[in-house]
């Protein structure tokens, strides 16, 4: 394409989840925030719903009704954004897209070479890449010619060394494409490029970036590259998550299928959907529920305190990975809202540089260490969307990707 294509005047971000999707719409300004937010929940189940917020988060449109796929969700976005603004509502689209394989490493115009690509890597990453793709193909369906931008979360990992991404595997199995990718990529980057303008000292520094959510990862950066990642193949290794298992032994794989008699389906299931701080607690896994009812539920209490005891021990080997530590970031709705949390996984680990301020964190400031301690710990709050934005403006204005630091 031309190195020079003029920017669309509005660009529309998607961000597909299991069930949901997430839009924003952005102005011509590459940085200003977002002139609507879109929410649609529910997708594929009963109950579902589509909300539309303007900038300062007031309700513009809300409507219950079924959404079959993320198709239908998508339509009915594009539809009041028609009505709204007309067929000029904006001029280009950009797709957070969770898994790009080996060969895709940066974000890339959509083609129809690059949805072949996306849907065989569909085994890989069944939770995540149908939704994404069919997010493509319904904006596709209605504007044939808009042009479209995947933005890939394994992007930011992309230099990580041999060592770290390669599993112990004969190697034919390397060469097919079995390695650690590494996930959260956009959120990654959008922190790292905060904290480069906040103070570029530090995001020269080693720096370990704690994304927890729902999801939850955490990446080793030096020098403002990502060398060692939490997540693997898919994103249901390492830390313990809502409803993911995190890392788990082969041989319990193995057990389920061969003396419980479970499918490849049933298990993909257990460790995505079922397992996690869902199936310590058997109750639910969203932390603020566990933290409201740790003290009276004991299985509960357990989630919460393995959720934080996983986190704690992969923090240590990161920081054995940089060969030490100057900066911790806590981002991602448990990172950024849970002082409890962020309270416990720090705590004991003053040998290596980490100690948290009581009030700071309690209060959730945006250094949560002391003032003359080793290591700073910061809570930033990441933006994908905006991550997404600024790739999306760059592949159609350049040619080419945002360069960070």
């Amino acid at each position: 394409m031309p190195a020079a294509q003029q920017p669309a005047s509005r660009l529309l971000t998607l961000n597909t989840g299991s069930s949901s999707l997430k839009a924003a719409l952005y102005g011509a300004s590459p940085d200003a925030p977002p002139e609507l937010r879109a929410t649609a929940e529910r997708i594929g189940r009963e109950g579902g719903k589509l909300t539309i917020t303007d900038a300062e988060g007031a309700i513009l449109f809300e409507i219950q009704r079924e959404l079959p796929d993320h198709d239908a969700a998508v339509q009915a976005l594009l539809a009041w954004l028609h009505t709204q603004h007309g067929a000029g509502a904006f001029g280009a689209v950009g797709h957070r897209i969770v898994h790009g394989g080996s060969d895709h490493r940066e974000p890339e115009r959509v083609t129809p070479a690059l949805l072949t690509a996306l849907k065989r890597l569909v085994p890989i990453d069944p939770d995540h890449l149908p939704q994404a793709i069919g997010a493509i193909e319904a904006v596709t369906h209605a504007a044939p010619q808009m042009p479209q931008v995947a933005c890939f979360d394994t992007a930011f990992h992309r230099h990580m060394p041999p060592v770290a991404r390669r599993y112990a595997l004969p190697r034919e199995y390397e060469a097919a494409g079995v390695v650690r990718f590494g996930f959260h990529g956009l959120s990654y980057e959008y922190i790292m490029d905060a904290l480069h303008t906040e103070s570029p000292a530090a995001a020269r520094g080693r720096v370990v970036i704690a994304h927890l959510g729902n999801g939850a990862s955490m990446v080793a950066v030096r020098d403002g590259i990502g060398i060692e990642t939490t997540m693997g193949f898919t994103p249901t290794g390492g830390l313990v998550m809502g409803t993911r298992t995190g890392d788990l032994d082969p041989g319990v794989l193995l057990y389920l299928l061969h003396e419980r008699g479970m499918t490849a389906d049933a298990i993909s299931t257990l460790v995505n959907k079922e397992g996690g701080m869902l199936g310590v607690s058997g109750t639910s896994g969203d932390m603020r529920d566990l933290l409201d009812r740790e003290a009276a539920d004991p299985h509960a209490a357990d989630a919460v305190a393995l959720f934080c005891y996983t986190a704690k021990k992969h923090l240590g080997a990161l920081v054995a990975a940089l060969g030490g530590l100057d900066t911790l970031i806590f981002t991602g709705g448990i990172g950024e809202h849970a002082a409890p949390v962020r309270e416990r996984i720090c705590a004991g680990l003053a040998f290596l540089g980490i100690t948290l301020d009581p009030h700071r964190n309690a209060t959730g400031a945006a250094i949560i260490s002391p003032d003359d301690t080793p290591v700073v710990v910061r809570v930033m709050p990441t933006d994908e969307d905006a991550m997404i934005a600024r790739h999306t403006r760059d592949v159609l204005i350049h040619g080419g990707t945002h360069v960070r630091i």
